[in-house]
C-alpha cells in the first residue's frame, strides 16, 4: 500500500521508465481514475458519515458503516497529494511532516477499511447463523470494544511507515517521499540487506494479513449466509445471493491485481528494485493501485446503496434511502426483538424482509 515513490527512489535510474509512452499513458489514466475516486468517494462516504453519524440511532450496523466510511473518507482525502506527486514523476513537494503523515493515513485507513469489511461480513454471518446469541449479546457497547481491534491492528501494521518513511533528495536536487534505510546501516551493502528484509516482511504481511485473511473471512461468511438462505428457503428471489456475490467479487477484483503485483515485487525485490529488472511490475503498479483505491468509493454503493428498489428510493429521497439501508440489521435474526442496548424503539422486520432489502 506504499506509494510508488518508495520504489523509484531505491533505484535512481528510472528516467527511461518515466519517459516510456506506455508508462505515461498508464500514469494519465491513473490520474483520471484517482480523480473520479476522489469525487465519488468524498461525496459517497461523506453522505454515509452524515446519515450514519448524525441522522440515525447508534446501532451495531450504523457503527460499522460509520467506521468504514470514516476510513475510506480519510484515505480518499489524501488522494490530491498523491496525484500531485504522481504528476511530478513521484517528486514530493509537501515536506517531511506531510510525507510521513499522508503515508500513515493511507496505510492505516486502507488496512482498516479491509479489516472493517471483514468485520461487517462476520457480523452479518453471526446474525444469520446464531440469531439467538446475536439477539442477546450483539450490543453497541460490545461492538465498540471489538471494532477497536481492526484499528489497533492497522496502526501496528503501519509501524514501518513510522520508522522508515521520510523525504530523500537525489543528485539532481529532486525530493522524494520514500523509505530510507541509510540510518540503519553503515555501508551500502548493509543498507540493501536491511531494505530487502524490511520490504520483504512488509510485502508478506500485507499479502497475508492485509488481503488473504480478510478475503477468506468475507468469502466464508457470505458462503455460509448464502447456504443458510437456500437451506431455509427464506427468500424466493435470488436478489440477495446476487448482491452477496457482487460484494465478494468486487472486493476480490479491486484488490487482487494490486496484491498480486505487490507479492511479485516482494518475491523479486532485489531484481525489480535494485537491479532494474522486471520493469513490467513497476509499470503495472499504477493501474493496479488505482483499481485498489477505487474500491474505497465503491464501498458506499456496495454496502449501503445496493438494495431492493434503490433507484426509486434514490429519486424519492437519498437521505431517507440511506437511513433505511443502514437500519440495524438485527433483523437478520429469526426473531424480531431488538438488541438490548440499541436505541431503536420499533420492532425490527423479520429476516426475510431484511435480506430482501440487502
Amino acid at each position: 500500500m506504499e506509494t510508488n515513490s518508495s520504489v523509484i527512489s531505491l533505484n535512481g535510474s528510472r528516467e527511461n521508465l518515466f519517459e516510456s509512452p506506455l508508462f505515461i499513458a498508464l500514469q494519465i489514466t491513473s490520474l483520471v481514475v484517482h480523480g473520479i475516486t476522489f469525487v465519488l468517494g468524498i461525496l459517497g462516504n461523506g453522505l454515509v458519515i452524515w446519515v450514519a453519524g448524525f441522522r440515525m440511532a447508534r446501532t451495531v450496523t450504523t457503527l460499522c458503516y460509520l467506521n468504514l466510511a470514516l476510513a475510506d473518507f480519510s484515505f480518499i482525502a489524501t488522494l490530491p497529494f498523491l496525484m500531485v506527486s504522481m504528476a511530478l514523476k513521484e517528486q514530493w513537494l509537501f515536506g517531511w511532516f506531510l510525507c510521513k503523515l499522508i503515508n500513515i493515513i493511507v496505510d492505516i485507513n486502507l488496512f482498516g477499511s479491509v479489516f472493517l469489511i471483514a468485520f461487517i461480513a462476520l457480523d452479518r454471518c453471526i446474525c444469520v447463523l446464531h440469531p439467538v446469541w446475536a439477539q442477546n449479546h450483539r450490543t453497541v457497547s460490545l461492538a465498540i470494544k471489538v471494532i477497536i481491534v481492526p484499528w489497533i491492528l492497522a496502526v501496528v501494521l503501519t509501524s514501518q511507515i513510522f520508522l522508515f518513511m521520510t523525504i530523500k533528495r537525489d543528485g539532481k536536487g529532486n525530493t522524494y517521499c520514500t523509505f530510507n534505510f541509510a540510518s540503519w546501516a553503515d555501508t551500502p551493502e548493509e543498507m540493501i540487506k536491511v531494505a530487502i528484509t524490511v520490504m520483504t516482511a512488509r510485502g508478506i504481511i500485507r499479502f497475508i494479513i492485509g488481503f488473504t485473511m480478510p478475503m477468506s473471512i468475507i468469502a466464508i461468511c457470505y458462503g455460509l449466509i448464502a447456504a443458510k438462505i437456500r437451506k431455509k428457503d427464506m427468500i424466493n428471489s435470488s436478489r440477495p445471493l446476487r448482491v452477496l456475490t457482487a460484494v465478494v467479487a468486487s472486493f476480490f477484483i479491486c484488490w487482487f491485481p494490486f496484491q498480486l503485483n505487490a507479492l511479485l515485487r516482494t518475491v523479486w525485490l532485489r531484481e525489480a528494485v535494485f537491479e532494474g529488472k522486471y520493469k513490467v511490475i513497476n509499470i503495472l503498479l499504477y493501474p493496479t493501485r488505482s483499481l485498489a483505491f477505487f474500491n474505497s468509493c465503491l464501498n458506499p454503493m456496495l454496502y449501503v446503496f445496493v438494495g431492493q428498489d434503490f433507484r426509486e428510493r434514490l429519486i424519492h429521497s437519498l437521505p431517507a434511502s440511506l437511513e433505511r439501508a443502514l437500519t440495524e440489521d438485527s433483523a437478520l435474526t429469526e426473531d424480531s426483538v431488538p438488541t438490548s442496548d440499541t436505541t431503536i424503539k420499533s420492532v425490527s422486520p423479520p429476516i426475510e424482509a431484511e435480506l430482501q432489502a440487502m
